[in-house]
């Protein structure tokens, strides 16, 4: 609890900083004192951090669904949008010093003089004319320092915020029309002739909310069952919130087609939604979970599901041995596993294949440095011993409806048999 304590204190903190960061280059910096612009600004940067933590809270506060909805769209999105923003302001600060510099010289290009007649020397000069003049280390920086830097401000604010506000309009956009659908051929050396081109449809991190409902999901359903795959496998986190919120949403997916059915199996985010409500539901939806369980598919390969490792919270983690512990090695083994750090399980079991989730591939650039930092791999397909692992970057999103970097996608991975 202590530390959970220091944690908040060091994330509050940190948010604040950059809040004052953001109120000083774009409100501050760029108003006039006292003007009404600047008090406007002021109480935006003030409401939008708490919309913010609305967004985040509302939730798990127990808030009624409508609630959850209002605030989220306002709440999550700036979020995105001050990460964009401040990476643009601090590009900007090494920018400013060159636009001032530049103005400067503009400001001090020398006039040419106008010829005049001499004035007439006069004949006495008032006290207030002959006193010494004031320095401007008293007066302050002349009206021209001070309009050259409001120019500078303004430019440089102006231009972070059309970054920023750009940026994350089109990468809600690539959200919002649904995801696209890829194609990865996996050779596996111990898949049957009969079996070569088998196709299986890898969905994950739907992440239906607040913001993704019902529309989101039939769009989904809509490209899976457009490309015709042999078998369906939903790799988790399909989910933020309870289905009472959400089960209408999740709805069209009693849609899905494929000769061999469609699989499910948990990811982190079912275990804050309440798993076991959505496993019944999805089976009543037409999805088979598999639970740490395995079955044979009639192309001549096992498919096996884990838990996600969220549930040992709650005794329901993945289980390996009871998935893959007692089956015919000589048969070539596809595993679902939401997150891809159980890759290394996964190789200790022989399995040829793993499909995953998870990692979103970042979803905001530069995140994906950092889910490079937690996850073995963070999209794509890559080999650990012999064991494949394909890690989609999912199609949906977490928190801010928006994608920078790494787009949503529902992969089609085609099998490919050595044999054939």
């Amino acid at each position: 609890m202590v530390v959970f304590l220091l944690v908040l204190v060091v994330v509050l903190a940190l948010l604040g900083a950059v809040h004052w960061y953001v109120w000083r280059r774009l409100v501050r910096d760029v108003t006039v004192a006292g003007s009404l612009a600047r008090r406007l600004g002021t109480a935006v940067v003030v409401a939008l951090p708490l919309l913010s933590l609305a967004a985040l809270v509302s939730s798990r506060a127990g808030a009624s669904f409508p609630l959850q909805q209002a605030v989220a769209w306002p709440g999550f999105l700036w979020l995105a949008v001050l990460l964009y923003l401040v990476l643009a302001l601090l590009v900007g600060e090494a920018v400013r010093p060159l636009l001032r510099a530049r103005t400067g010289r503009r400001a001090a290009a020398p006039v040419e003089p106008v010829p005049a007649a001499a004035p007439a020397a006069p004949a006495s000069v008032p006290a207030a004319e002959s006193a010494e003049p004031v320095p401007a280390s008293v007066t302050g920086p002349p009206e021209s320092d001070l309009s050259r830097r409001l120019f500078v401000s303004r430019v440089v604010g102006g231009s972070a915020a059309a970054v920023a506000v750009g940026t994350v309009g089109y990468g809600t956009y690539g959200v919002l029309r649904g995801p696209r659908v890829k194609r990865v051929t996996v050779p596996l050396a111990k898949i049957p002739r009969a079996a070569h081109g088998y196709r299986i449809a890898v969905v994950s991190d739907i992440h239906l909310g607040p913001i993704l409902g019902r529309a989101h999901t039939q769009r989904i359903v809509d490209a899976i069952n457009a490309a015709q795959p042999d078998l369906i496998a939903v790799v988790g986190d399909l989910v933020d919130g309870t289905v009472e919120n959400l089960g209408p949403a999740a709805e069209p997916l009693a849609r899905l087609r494929a000769r061999h059915g469609s699989f499910f199996v948990t990811g982190n985010h079912e275990y804050f939604s309440g798993a076991d409500a959505w496993v019944d539901h999805v089976r009543e939806l037409g999805l088979r979970p598999l639970r740490n369980a395995r079955v044979e598919i009639p192309a001549g390969f096992d498919l096996a599901g884990v838990d996600d490792v969220a549930g040992e919270s709650e005794g329901q983690g993945p289980d390996f041995a009871r998935a893959l512990g007692d089956r015919d090695r000589a048969r070539a083994a596809v595993l679902l596993a939401h997150q891809p750090i159980v890759v290394h399980d996964a190789v200790r079991h022989g399995v040829d294949l793993q499909l995953s989730g998870h990692t979103h591939g970042g979803q905001l650039w530069p995140g994906n440095y950092l889910a490079e930092l937690a996850n073995p791999t963070v999209a794509g397909l890559e080999r650990y011993g012999d064991t494949q692992l394909y890690v989609s970057r999912g199609a949906g999103a977490w928190g801010p409806p928006v994608r920078v970097g790494a787009p949503s996608d529902i992969t089609i991975v085609e099998l490919a048999s050595k044999q054939a």
